[in-house]
């Protein structure tokens, strides 16, 4: 083989060192999922580009606007939020907008971020085992079996601050109006009612489904995988993010710890 010979060798391996369907960029052409760039600015939504990087084909304008509602509903919930205040605290210690943001997405993990993704899956396990036998049965397994493997506390249900989530009442709706437009099938939506009205049995009080588990209803009627749906709460919560460190920057202050030092905190001694 020829020095030329193993110099195309060399190249033709380091282009394909990485493969890509979704983008295509050459010198003046910048096609995503093969439509010209130039063709999408100004033209589609950002909701739109969110889909259309993510799935194989655009959305409809109706996939477009339910996507678009979900991300609109969990952007903010205050300061009081740790990723929100991990942001704003950060922004007090130096740090520019990006590390601050990086700081916040970081802890948008299980506890904090997750409950979206781990809904969606109970959801969709229970939609698989409902494909064999009643729903109310499919429930059931599904149910029993979460528990068992990660204890009572089901994700997208109930809220610490809210008695009833105004986010997921206003997406619920949404879905059902979609549905009743023939845009959605509303097998995710009944599922997320039927899990609330078995949490109300289970437990002997109303557990309202929260934010985590609204958007999970949109994401399985849009048929987003559940690790999808973590990253899409984390997209739409970065905006919050940045809008928080933003204003936390042009308040100023230094070194804010989560309580103003007068409270204090609780030292327990050994015994």
């Amino acid at each position: 083989m020829t020095i030329g010979e193993q110099a195309a060798q060399l190249v033709g391996k380091a282009k394909a060192w990485w493969t890509t369907r979704l983008i295509d960029i050459r010198p003046g052409v910048i096609r995503i999922k093969g439509e010209p760039i130039e063709n999408l600015i100004g033209n589609v939504g950002y909701a739109h580009m969110v889909w259309l990087m993510l799935r194989d084909e655009p959305p409809t304008p109706a996939q477009a606007r339910l996507l678009e509602a979900a991300l609109v509903a969990a952007v903010d919930h205050g300061p009081q939020a740790p990723s929100i205040a991990i942001s704003r605290m950060a922004v007090t210690c130096g740090a520019p907008l990006n590390a601050a943001m990086a700081s916040a997405i970081n802890v948008l993990d299980d506890i904090h971020g997750g409950a979206g993704q781990q809904c969606l899956a109970l959801f969709q396990t229970i939609d698989s085992h409902a494909r064999s036998r009643p729903l109310e049965a499919a429930l059931k397994l599904a149910l029993d079996d979460f528990v068992a493997e990660y204890g009572k506390v089901i994700p997208g249900y109930g809220h610490r601050f809210h008695p009833v989530d105004p986010r997921a009442v206003k997406l619920l709706s949404i879905v059902d109006a979609a549905q009743a437009r023939g845009e959605v099938e509303g097998r995710f939506a009944r599922i997320g009612r039927e899990v609330e009205k078995a949490l109300a049995e289970r437990t002997g009080k109303r557990i309202p489904m929260n934010i985590d588990g609204a958007t999970a209803v949109v994401y399985g009627e849009l048929g987003f995988a559940p690790e999808l749906a973590r990253g899409l709460f984390i997209l739409s919560r970065s905006v919050g993010i940045l809008a928080h460190a933003w204003e936390q920057k042009n308040q100023g202050g230094r070194i804010k710890g989560p309580m103003p030092p007068e409270l204090g905190y609780t030292y327990v001694p050994d015994k």
